[in-house]
């Protein structure tokens, strides 16, 4: 039998006799093949979501080290670093801290399985439909997941790794387990990491304590810690905090009467929000001094300083009143004053006129010319060579090779005493005594009692053109005040963990110097009495030494009354000339106006006024997410950003920062120019990226950005790995 046969209108004869049979198993045969293909492509992406998942990042964050900052008295004055605080466990903090989060961030936390999809399609609509990411859609533990294993990059793939990694960690994980690791690693803002740290550093409790409207306010910062942290934004965070009792009421978590009293009665700062002017060089300092004691170890820590509250408000007082009345008059724009005790325990510490438009410490760090200030050198070499104050010295023009100094003024008194030379403050009489004690023995003493730099004996040595720290040259007259070879100046009591484990470095014991006491005393008082430094005087006896340099670019006067020693310098950053600003003018009267307070009626030393506090608010704030031009330099919302104290690089380099920044939301407040000192969730992004070797530090750098270029250097990170 012929089979029949059905023509199409293409021409093609197919068999209308086919059997049933065969069509269905062709029919199976391709849904098999379809599913095959189907399962073998979706082993295919998941093998490349695992593939693709990022190694350890290539820009780490600095060691993991918080410190809280306390004065003399026990008070807290800053707060540096970032904090962890302690693990917690759900049967150790009260029910609502924990459910406040999963009411927020994952109200289906109990019941699915690592990734909420009607979430994730509600965020997606809402996004839709606002044209903008308003809502993530991820769980508490796609959350967990992102903030462990993966950079923060707003990527499709990352977002599929991170609900790979979530599924994964849910059939791992108890639900109790994740939820105890996630409350741990949140970050909530002011540096505070987990629910812990972050109680202690808003409530001074930890988190096992946290009352309802409390544990409202934390969960309020989850989603924007920069924005919403209470330290900065106080009003916006109590404003979520109450949607977050709202949230927990509709949960069924708390009652409506329980979330009303929380909303009369919400958290409370233990600290306010804001930082005195007066601390920010010296915690500074002091916060590079305790790390450096630790060496390295991570954790929570009180620092215990010797820091006096009353007399470092002092002397940022007398400081910025100085520089506001006669800055413009002389053409001087920075000021630095150390104060320290005769044993070296430094009691207050100004290292410029405003933290916060510049971090770089000018007591500390800036190394200038002492001037005649360093003529303590030469006549205490010449003391240790037995000659005496009363002994004649020739005030007569002298020349050394092709060189001849000149006194100021250009006047020559002939022979006089070395008493009345140094309160003169002589400059042919120190270089002649100079030649005659010998330069290799003044730099030798130079060094003994603590000037770092390299010293060269130049015929100029007497007239203090050497370099030096302002902290190293007052150290020097403590020296002579406690008449010791060396005074070493020190800041950190101790440095102490939350369960009470100190660390601390044993203090050098003082050696007896080898010059005589009295005629040492003998050369500092006739300045003040009847020298160069006569605004110095007090009610008290007093002493010290005026200097000044070439062309009036540095001013100084160091000295001491009772038991107090003071050293002042004025200048400019960039070294220009002053308008004839000399040591006896500006310096001796900071020096005078600090001294006759610290030493006179307690009752003056009051706490800081109101206009000495700036809240961190009142500073120009900018948020965003960055885009990069180099690792030190970006834009947020069209402003140039340029991270203080650091040169960026570009390259491989910037394209690691812009991997760790990874979409993240930045902050930056404001310093000068288009400086700014900027944070991401807690780390200081200079920091971050000299620590990793991404930049090398400014000229102007502070202290703790060199401490992280300087530990970039020794571990070959970034550029200091290049070869």
């Amino acid at each position: 039998m012929t089979p029949r046969a059905a023509r199409y209108s293409n021409g093609v004869v197919v068999s209308a006799d086919v059997p049933r049979s065969s069509r269905r198993r062709a029919v199976l045969i391709g849904v098999v093949v379809v599913g095959v293909v189907g399962v073998l492509a979706g082993i295919a992406v998941v093998l490349y979501v695992l593939y693709t998942l990022p190694l350890p990042q290539s820009f780490d964050d600095p060691t993991r080290l918080a410190l809280e900052l306390q004065s003399a008295r026990g008070d807290t004055f800053a707060m540096r670093g970032v904090s962890h605080g302690q693990p917690v466990r759900l049967d150790s903090v009260p029910r609502h801290l924990p459910d406040a989060f999963v009411a927020m961030e994952d109200r289906r936390f109990f019941s699915h399985g690592g990734v909420d999809a009607r979430g994730t399609l509600r965020a997606a609509i809402r996004n839709l439909s606002s044209g903008a990411a308003e809502q993530g859609g991820s769980t508490i533990t796609q959350q967990l997941v992102k903030n462990s294993f993966l950079t923060p990059e707003k990527t499709l793939l990352r977002k599929a790794q991170e609900a790979l990694l979530a599924v994964w960690l849910e059939s791992r994980s108890t639900k109790d387990e994740i939820l105890e690791h996630y409350l741990d690693t949140i970050y909530l803002g002011a540096g505070a990491y987990g629910v812990d740290a972050a109680s202690r550093r808003y409530f001074a409790k930890p988190a096992a304590e946290v009352t309802l409207a409390e544990a409202a306010l934390l969960a309020a910062l989850a989603p924007a810690p920069s924005r919403l942290a209470p330290t900065r934004n106080p009003d916006a965070a109590r404003e979520r905090a109450a949607l977050v009792l709202d949230a927990m009421v509709d949960q069924g978590f708390i009652t409506t009467p329980q979330a009303q009293e929380a909303k009369r009665a919400p958290a409370q700062l233990a600290r306010a929000p804001v930082e005195a002017v007066a601390f920010g060089h010296v915690a500074d300092w002091a916060a590079s001094q305790a790390r450096a004691l630790l060496a390295g170890t991570s954790g929570d820590f009180v620092v215990r300083t010797t820091i006096e509250a009353p007399l470092q408000r002092l002397a940022n007082r007398v400081v910025a009143a100085a520089l506001a009345g006669v800055s413009d008059q002389y053409l001087v724009s920075e000021a630095a004053l150390v104060a320290l005790r005769p044993d070296g325990r430094v009691v207050a510490l100004v290292g410029g006129r405003d933290h916060a438009t510049s971090q770089f410490n000018r007591a500390t760090q800036a190394k200038r010319q002492p001037g005649s200030v360093f003529k303590l050198f030469v006549y205490l070499s010449a003391l240790e060579a037995g000659m005496r104050p009363t002994d004649t010295i020739e005030d007569a023009p002298i020349t050394i090779g092709d060189w001849s100094p000149e006194n100021y003024a250009g006047r020559y008194l002939g022979p006089i005493s070395l008493g009345r030379a140094f309160a003169r403050s002589s400059n042919v009489a120190a270089v002649r005594l100079q030649e005659r004690v010998g330069r290799d023995r003044i730099v030798e003493l130079a060094k003994r009692m603590g000037l770092s730099s390299e010293i060269e004996s130049h015929p100029s040595l007497a007239l203090g053109t050497v370099e030096a720290t302002l902290l190293e040259v007052t150290a020097a007259f403590a020296a002579v005040r406690a008449h010791a070879e060396r005074v070493e100046p020190w800041v950190v009591r101790s440095v102490e963990t939350a369960g009470g484990a100190t660390f601390g470095s044993p203090r050098r014991s003082l050696r007896g110097a080898t010059w005589s006491r009295e005629d040492s005393l003998e050369l500092l008082s006739g300045v003040v009495r009847r020298g160069t430094g006569r605004a110095a005087t007090l009610d008290v006896p007093s002493y010290g030494k005026t200097g000044t340099t070439q062309s009036y670019r540095d001013a100084w006067f160091v000295g001491f009354a009772d038991d107090l020693i003071v050293g002042v310098w004025v200048g400019n950053d960039d070294g220009t000339p002053t308008n004839g600003m000399t040591g006896g003018r500006l310096p001796t009267t900071i020096w005078h106006d600090f001294m006759e307070v610290a030493l006179g009626d307690p009752a003056l030393l009051l706490e800081a006024d109101d206009d000495e506090i700036r809240a961190v608010g009142d500073d120009e704030i900018l948020m965003g997410v960055p885009s990069m031009v180099d690792t030190a330099t970006f834009r947020i919302d069209g402003t140039r950003v340029k991270l203080e104290g650091v040169d960026g690089l570009t390259g491989r380099h910037a394209t690691r920062m812009e991997r760790y920044i990874g979409g993240r939301e930045i902050t930056c407040r404001h310093t000068a120019g288009e400086r700014y000192r900027c944070e991401v969730d807690g780390w200081d992004l200079s920091k971050v990226v000299l620590f990793n070797g991404g930049g090398r530090v400014t000229a102007d750098a502070s202290g703790d950005l060199v401490d992280a270029e300087a530990k970039a250097r020794r571990e070959g990170r970034g550029v200091w790995g290049d070869g």
